[in-house]
C-alpha cells in the first residue's frame, strides 16, 4: 500500500458545514448531469485518488 495513502497517519478532525441558502437551481437535464441541483454546491473535483 502507498504509504502516502495510509489513512492511519492522518489526526482525527472535525468537519463544519454552513448553513445553504436556497438560490438559484439547475434546469433537471443539468442537474442529472452534475449530480446537484445547487450551482453553489457544483465544485469540480480537484484531488487525486488513492492508488
Amino acid at each position: 500500500m502507498n504509504s502516502s495513502c495510509d489513512i492511519d497517519q492522518f489526526p482525527v478532525g472535525m468537519a463544519y458545514v454552513p448553513w445553504q441558502r436556497w438560490q438559484q437551481v439547475y434546469p433537471v437535464e443539468k442537474a442529472m448531469n452534475r449530480g446537484t441541483i445547487f450551482p453553489d454546491l457544483d465544485k469540480p473535483f480537484s484531488m487525486g485518488r488513492c492508488r
